[in-house]
């Protein structure tokens, strides 16, 4: 019934999951692509198989150990005795001897059950590892993505503005040729022209470095899309969902879980251990026939007691015990940090979605003062400086407008992450 239990919450969970973060397909595809590419992935996941090697290990401490032994010694001088005349030797001059034994262990008192739950607790804590180093990877490969998708949209913005400085080049040389316009207004214009055209250059540069780190992160260059369409549900994010979902509250629990297994083992100290001995084997040496070879075994048990450490078991406790609290205040740190990421995360979406809106609407007049104004130059009524200024705002509004929508993006990825939603594996 526990399972169940268990499972149907997972399954909300997935499920919330799924119905609260929008992805593209692509980007899913990359990321689970960098799960198999980048290589701390998969040092974090060998750790979760040194892990259950240690498991296994530990686990054998039950089974017992069955050892062979076999030993000559020479000894002289020979050990004899004489009795009514005769020569009683009671040791051989050669000693041979081989055996078989074994030890198991009756009781314990809960060391080996102790040990295996805290090599159990140890593989969860690399488990949480193995899903935070996938979230960041995730996250990383996320902001990448939207990096290349702004340095693409930069350049098509700085394409347009190019394009108008162009367009009204050309009209001022017609104006030149026909004496309406000095060079000094053309040779400006082209002075305008070459700066955009180094602006784009350094769009085109930090472009090619963000899919020179896509390739470094998933093993691909080249990425398609050119919308900021990552979205994610606002409504009811609060830290009880980042607590539920984010792995590393799960760490920040399994860390404890850990520390008081410690506890359990150190306690156990104290308590005595019940060992079983057998062995069988042949040697010779038993008197009167020293040099003869026999069978012989031997049976027994061994009762082992700790009385006094001298108070290390005592301080050893204590100090487990402030390491289970240092862990305790770790996890009361972590919730604060979330609740204080997570509120300013939705106070960024909150301001970025204010300011899209207001600046569409400046965008929308400056490109409306743009046209006007190149109609004006086009009649001779404005100058080159005219033409400069509305391209300038038009860029500056555009940029802008880019800017926040960037900011908006990453500020949902941001959410998502805070949140610990797996929207990758939907």
């Amino acid at each position: 019934m526990k399972k169940i239990i268990l499972l149907s919450i997972f399954l909300m969970i997935s499920l919330i999951s799924f119905e609260q973060v929008k992805i593209n397909t692509d980007l899913k595809s990359l990321i689970n692509q960098s799960f198999s590419f980048f290589p701390k992935i998969q040092e974090v996941e060998n750790s979760v198989k040194t892990g259950e090697e240690k498991l296994a290990l530990t686990s054998l401490n039950k089974t017992p150990d069955i050892s062979f032994s076999a030993s000559y010694n020479y000894i002289m001088p020979k050990i004899s005795f004489p009795i009514n005349g005769n020569e009683i030797q009671f040791a051989p001059v050669n000693n041979v001897a081989a055996s078989v034994g074994t030890t198991y262990t009756l009781l314990d008192f809960g060391r080996l059950k102790s040990n295996i739950n805290k090599a159990k607790a140890e593989i969860e804590i690399s488990k949480d590892n193995v899903k935070i180093a996938k979230n960041q990877l995730a996250n990383q490969v996320v902001a990448i993505y939207y990096n290349i998708v702004y340095f693409k949209k930069a350049i098509i913005i700085q394409d347009s503005i190019i394009e108008y400085f162009r367009q009204n080049k050309q009209m001022a040389e017609n104006k030149m040729k026909n004496g309406d316009l000095l060079q000094i207004d053309v040779l400006n214009l082209q002075s305008n022209i070459d700066a955009e055209q180094n602006r784009k250059i350094d769009l085109i540069n930090n472009l090619n470095k963000q899919l020179n780190l896509l390739e470094y992160t998933s093993g691909k260059n080249t990425s398609e899309n050119d919308k900021f369409d990552f979205d994610v549900e606002i409504n009811g994010a609060g830290v009880g969902i980042a607590e539920a979902n984010n792995p590393e509250f799960k760490l920040a629990k399994d860390k404890i879980i850990s520390s008081q297994k410690d506890i359990d083992i150190t306690k156990l100290n104290s308590k005595p251990r019940l060992s079983l001995n057998a062995a069988t084997g042949i040697k010779n040496g038993y008197v009167p026939d020293v040099n003869d070879i026999r069978f012989n075994y031997l049976a027994g048990l061994t009762f082992s007691l700790p009385i006094y450490s001298f108070g290390k078991t005592k301080q050893q406790i204590k100090f487990q015990e402030t390491i289970v609290k240092q862990n305790q205040l770790s996890q009361t740190t972590l919730l604060s940090t979330y609740k204080k990421d997570i509120d300013q995360t939705l106070l960024d979406i909150n301001a970025s979605v204010e300011r899209i809106a207001n600046t569409e609407n400046q965008l929308q007049v400056t490109k409306q003062a743009q046209q006007i104004t190149a109609s004006r130059y086009r009649n001779g009524v404005a100058t080159y400086l005219d033409v400069t200024a509305a391209a300038t705002n038009v860029e500056k509004a555009a940029f802008s407008k880019l800017q926040y929508e960037y900011q908006l993006c990453q500020s949902k990825v941001e959410l998502a992450r805070l949140l610990g939603f797996e929207y990758w594996s939907n």
